[in-house]
């Protein structure tokens, strides 16, 4: 389904920005692009603040009624920047990096108003986790998604953050992707409901805001119920606080772990044991 050229919706924009993000208003569309294409938008915690506050402004500013979460440069996120995991000192760092992220995701899910991902290039780790939070997705043919763990640093990820993915893909491709640490194509990510949609690299900017400002259209009654209801069926299925606070301890706590950190610092392949 087409939704036609962006630009006919625009009415006005305001823009404000921080360091390695971007907050702007276009008609009745919020958007926050990452802007930190050099890293490919990895994502630093001062860049997680500003999702936060990118949806705070979404959920208090009347005039907002659609929400925009993109990245420049050619790639949406590509996950949280290892180098901030260099401080780690023991598996409780793990425990605690997990919990605030997934206060983060949370976040992004509790928007009140339609949230659409725009993703061009790398969704990874973090990344592929705030893509999967929202409402909507579309990609560019050049996307790819994926939690490369696995290959890279030797973690983990939290019961809340497998509970998202699994809703979306299912147990088999859960395990296939995660353990393996591949990334899907834009192709495969439409066949297993990542992404909502593929649209052209050159129509991706204008179809997102499109669809955006369709939605922002709809009865807000309508939108709210929906995600509360979602909101309210994830709570019911819930793990208790701190259910795989042992495992999660263990595995960045593990010498793979020291080993992943040490080898993105060196600029060399992990070599696990």
């Amino acid at each position: 389904m087409q939704y036609g050229p962006a630009i006919t919706w625009v009415t006005s924009i305001t823009t404000m920005s921080s360091s390695n993000a971007a907050w702007d208003i276009i008609g009745s569309v919020g958007t926050l692009t990452f802007t930190r294409p050099d890293a490919r938008n990895a994502l630093t915690w001062e860049m997680y603040d500003a999702l936060e506050r990118a949806c705070d402004r979404a959920d208090g500013d009347p005039a907002v009624r659609a929400l925009i979460i993109r990245g420049s440069g050619g790639s949406f996120a590509a996950g949280t920047d290892i180098s901030q995991f260099e401080a780690f000192t023991s598996g409780l760092d793990g425990v605690e990096y997990e919990r605030r992220l997934d206060a983060i995701i949370e976040r992004v899910e509790r928007v009140t108003v339609p949230t659409v991902a725009e993703i061009d290039g790398a969704a990874v780790g973090g990344g592929c986790l705030i893509a999967i939070a929202c409402d909507v997705r579309l990609c560019s043919p050049r996307a790819r998604l994926g939690v490369p763990v696995a290959k890279t640093l030797g973690n983990c990820l939290s019961i809340a953050n497998t509970a998202r993915l699994i809703d979306i893909v299912g147990v088999t491709r859960f395990r296939d992707l995660v353990m393996t640490g591949r990334l899907a194509s834009a192709e495969e990510a439409l066949a297993i409901g990542l992404v909502t949609r593929v649209v052209e690299e050159d129509q991706l900017a204008d179809e997102t805001l499109a669809l955006a400002l369709e939605l922002s259209t709809r009865a807000s009654s309508t939108i709210q119920a929906t995600k509360a209801v979602l909101a309210r069926l994830r709570g019911f299925r819930a793990p208790p606080p701190g259910a795989v606070d042992d495992i999660i301890e263990a595995c960045y706590g593990s010498a793979d772990f020291r080993e992943g950190v040490a080898a993105f610092r060196d600029g060399r392949a992990p070599r696990f044991t």
